[in-house]
């Protein structure tokens, strides 16, 4: 059941920013810390709005706050919002990320910066969209905006080689995307030959039984543009450049939120479009989750770049959410969309962190730093602590979705549960060696003048922090709404274990 909304808070949500940035866009250049205000005015308000959201909440199954008007009328197309328990918090994690990025370049950012924060604002306009839309046309749309500001982003404010990974990541994802393209146009075509009537609306098409075949070929469609996003083995090679060379900022975003379209695209669309083809490829999916769990830690594991080693350590958590999707149980898909939120609170402070310390010392080798305990305490004993709440360490947020996944796991095969606890181990190891590597030790000589972190370095790490822990020792607000949205996307399996 869909509940209309009285005011249109989702379009004041997905075009606050755009909004914003065309109003930025009159200010002129010179006028660089009036942009820099103007852009954190915004991204606080609509971080403000979208907690209103979560408010206003209620814990039932079905599509909240829906908006819903004629959009193309000869295409059957309707710009239809509306969010569950799966979008909210992933609306909130855009929001809160999009507020601390503006925050965090402030001091950071020097050049271009009218572009830079106009590029930050349609970022994030589209990325929100893309968790509220329920016209597949207009998803789709929003997911293909969201390319080229994080393109802008890489390619103009990234390291020495980021034309090479802006266009990787552009050509990776824009193929899968233009696959996703023909798995909508056939969903369409069907829903028209069926009813009479064509329609982009998911809340429609979702309630046809699509025969055996046409749900394989389409669910591919939609699963390889998802996967390439995640990124899965063996789709994961655009990622580690990308991070390299983005701005910190780039990185935040891109492990933050952007990965996450894909987990979101995987549980939106895969399962309640394609109960079928879902269940027969399921252990197929698992295996390569299980691959990206084991590959992605040992990857990280032989790291000395900082940016490398978590952006490989992303293919391996990734991989607990993709296997917790599909056990096809309530546990299980639970964990994987909260550890979708741990992942981009955890992983988000970890590449801010790996920024503070490049800022001060122009370096990310872990053999070239160490000891930085000794000069930046409230540094190290953040990395710390963002480290152990990475690997799991209970009462902190990855250690929650991290063992309902494998609880769920454990219950559709347990071998698969028991192969993806290999990951934890080694998520120890390396991340481990990363702490020991550059906050113990001796303290090279030309870092001996380095500062501990700025306050705004310190607000921009608290909230998450925070919520870190909040989750943490208290998750069951979080997983009483993840659960009220996974009712409807599981109820077409035959078995659906709690």
């Amino acid at each position: 059941m869909a509940v209309e909304s009285q005011f249109p808070w989702l379009t004041l949500v997905i075009f606050g920013p755009a909004a914003g940035a065309l109003v930025l866009g009159l200010v002129p250049s010179s006028r660089a810390g009036l942009i820099r205000w103007g852009s954190l005015a915004v991204t606080s308000a609509v971080f403000l709005a979208s907690l209103v959201l979560w408010r206003d909440f209620s814990l039932q199954p079905g599509f909240q706050f829906v908006e819903k008007l004629s959009w193309i009328p000869a295409l059957g197309a309707e710009y239809h919002l509306g969010i569950d328990g799966l979008s909210l918090f992933m609306i909130l994690l855009t929001t809160l990320l999009g507020t601390i990025v503006v925050l965090y370049s402030f001091p950071t950012v020097k050049e271009k910066v009218k572009a830079y924060y106009l590029t930050l604002l349609f970022l994030q306009a589209g990325m929100t969209g893309v968790f509220a839309a329920l016209d597949l046309l207009l998803f789709y749309i929003f997911w293909e905006v969201t390319l080229i500001p994080m393109f802008l982003l890489i390619g103009r404010w990234g390291g020495p080689r980021r034309i090479y990974a802006a266009v990787k990541f552009f050509l990776y994802t824009l193929a899968g995307s233009l696959l996703m393209l023909v798995g909508i146009l056939a969903l369409y075509w069907y829903h028209g030959a069926q009813t009479g009537f064509a329609t982009f609306d998911f809340t429609r098409i979702v309630l046809l039984d699509f025969p055996a075949r046409l749900q394989l070929w389409a669910f591919v469609a939609f699963f390889v543009a998802f996967a390439i996003k995640v990124p899965m083995f063996p789709f994961h090679t655009w990622l580690p450049d990308a991070h390299v060379e983005a701005p910190t900022t780039g990185s935040v975003v891109l492990a933050g939120v952007l990965l996450k379209m894909g987990t979101y695209g995987l549980v939106r669309f895969c399962l309640p479009l394609f109960p079928q083809a879902s269940e027969r490829l399921a252990p197929a999916i698992m295996i390569l989750g299980v691959i990206g769990i084991i590959y992605g830690a040992l990857l990280a594991l032989a790291q000395d770049d900082l940016k490398k080693l978590i952006a490989y350590s992303s293919i391996s958590h990734l991989g607990f959410v993709v296997i917790g999707i599909f056990s096809l149980n309530v546990r299980g898909a639970a964990g994987g969309v909260l550890q979708m939120i741990n992942h981009g609170l955890i992983t988000g402070a970890l590449f801010l962190l790996v920024g503070m310390v490049y800022e001060r010392t122009h370096q990310r080798s872990i053999r070239k730093l160490g000891g930085l305990a000794h000069r930046l305490p409230v540094y190290a004993t953040l990395l710390v602590f963002f480290s152990l709440a990475s690997l799991g360490l209970p009462g902190l947020a990855g250690f929650v979705g991290e063992f309902l996944v494998l609880v769920g796991v454990f219950q559709y095969r347990p071998l698969f549960a028991v192969l993806g606890s290999i990951g934890i181990v080694l998520g120890a190891a390396y991340l481990l060696r990363m702490v020991q590597g550059v906050i113990f030790g001796t303290l090279p000589e030309e870092y001996g003048g380095l500062s501990d972190l700025t306050a705004v370095e310190i607000i921009c790490l608290l909230p998450l922090a925070v919520l870190v822990i909040w989750i943490g020792v208290y998750p069951v607000p979080f997983l009483e709404v993840i659960e009220s949205g996974l009712v409807d996307v599981l109820s077409k399996f035959t078995v659906v274990p709690r």
